[in-house]
């Protein structure tokens, strides 16, 4: 009997040893869980607020697995450059759920970040950031890419296909801090990076600050994003490839006064640069602020046949304002806006160049090509299509900005073209709300007001 019995004893610690034990991508350091990936991905699981976790390496969510992130969940990552890089994958057919809320966000930051101060707001480029992809349409031939920002040998990095409204899972109240690593030869992790996501996909109240290359770069799908922040990044705040087709509303971009290129980069095509579905973004509501009126920043420029629409916005504080690309013997961005697919309408500019018309909207071409009657055409639509030159109200000082416009209802409003957006009577990203306030670090940290 006493045998028995302790036979028993055995076999029950023997199954709760193994139903107990950790799964295996990972292992424990101090008070962090570390999580690191074998090519297995991580399995279904879930990430809870009272635990501490740490991103090794290259870190993906397999298809078929499904990540989910509860409410004021903290997820730190590891610094490193090149193979040493840490940045977290939704692999196509795989998703994210991180729903967090405007008390208990989702941080994501760098590994030391005690999230009062250690790292400074402005610091860039020390991990990595969040890569979604998805099955929806690309303007390749193939209809398939591999994304940037992580090796080109990696088989997880493929994304596109035909499905539009795929569906990638939620991004809600996140915080995506400091990243931007860079690989090797210049090859830079954007803050988010939607590769072929499609229109099911929920991204909602999702913060990237201080990113060493671009905020959020889309490629090609139809992911619709609102109550965006994008914060003194070092490239371009948003950057549009391959025949992304989403909709927009409520983006705030402040770039960096010290670095940072456009705040919206429009690209159509690359194989070919022809290729459809054409890159068509429609983005209302935005508050777009610049690196200053007395840098030779654009605003925005399209080009490689994009196109895109923007509506009842504010752009202020730039050196340059929005450019399109003519080309005399291919179709090119100038002949989308002819065809009807490049718009801005019921817009305010304010200390963009000098606040002349002719520095707002400009075309350009090859060398030696005249395109002065190009520029007449795009200018005179410009005020027929009732943009304003005018102050908004929007005051900034050397450490805060004022976003709450105290002119946004200057003007007519354009209609909304669909039901997905919000019918606001104002233009930007703010009436009498900030929405940003007290869930992101750009409010935490003073710089809106």
């Amino acid at each position: 009997m006493n045998k028995f019995i302790t036979t028993i004893i055995f076999l029950t610690i023997l199954l709760t040893v193994f139903s107990c034990r950790k799964s295996d991508y990972t292992t424990i350091s101090g008070d962090y869980i570390v999580i690191t990936d074998d090519g297995n991905g991580i399995g279904t699981t879930t990430w809870s607020k009272d635990k501490k976790y740490l991103l090794d390496g290259f870190v993906f969510v397999n298809d078929g697995q499904t990540l989910i992130i509860e409410p004021g969940t903290v997820i730190r990552a590891k610094t490193g450059q090149g193979s040493n890089a840490t940045a977290l994958i939704i692999a196509r057919g795989a998703k994210i759920i991180a729903e967090g809320t405007r008390e208990n966000p989702i941080i994501f930051t760098v590994e030391g970040d005690d999230l009062e101060g250690s790292v400074p707001v402005m610091s860039k480029g020390l991990c990595g950031g969040i890569i979604i992809l998805g099955n929806a349409k690309l303007n390749t031939d193939a209809n398939e890419a591999m994304i940037e920002g992580i090796p080109y040998t990696e088989p997880r990095g493929v994304y596109g296909g035909n499905d539009d409204e795929d569906d990638s899972g939620i991004l809600r109240y996140v915080s995506i801090r400091h990243g931007g690593t860079n690989i090797g030869e210049g090859n830079e992790i954007n803050g988010l990076t939607l590769g072929g996501v499609g229109s099911s996909t929920i991204i909602d109240y999702v913060e990237i600050i201080s990113n060493k290359d671009d905020g959020i770069e889309f490629f090609g799908g139809t992911v619709n994003c609102k109550h965006i922040i994008v914060a003194f990044c070092g490239d371009d705040c948003f950057d549009f490839d391959n025949g992304y087709r989403g909709y927009g509303q409520f983006w705030l971009a402040i770039q960096d006064v010290a670095e940072g290129d456009l705040i919206s980069e429009h690209d159509g095509g690359s194989d070919p640069i022809t290729g459809t579905p054409y890159s068509i973004p429609v983005i209302y509501n935005s508050t777009f602020i610049g690196r200053g009126n007395d840098i030779l920043n654009n605003l925005m420029i399209f080009k490689e046949n994009a196109a895109g629409k923007y509506a009842n916005s504010i752009f202020i504080n730039q050196g340059k304002g929005i450019e399109i690309e003519y080309k005399e013997n291919r179709k090119n961005s100038y002949d989308q806006f002819e065809d009807g697919n490049l718009e801005f309408r019921n817009n305010i500019f304010y200390q963009i160049g000098n606040d002349s018309i002719n520095e707002i909207f400009k075309v350009f071409g090859d060398d030696g090509v005249d395109v002065s009657q190009q520029n007449t055409i795009f200018r005179n639509y410009a005020l027929s299509a009732n943009n304003l030159i005018t102050d908004p109200g929007i005051e900034i000082t050397d450490n805060t900005y004022l976003i709450i416009p105290s002119n946004n209802s200057l003007g007519n409003l354009c209609e909304y073209p669909d039901p997905w957006f919000v019918q606001v009577d104002y233009k930007g990203a703010f009436g009498n709300y900030n929405w940003a306030n007290g869930w992101s670090l750009l409010s935490q940290s003073g710089f809106i007001e």
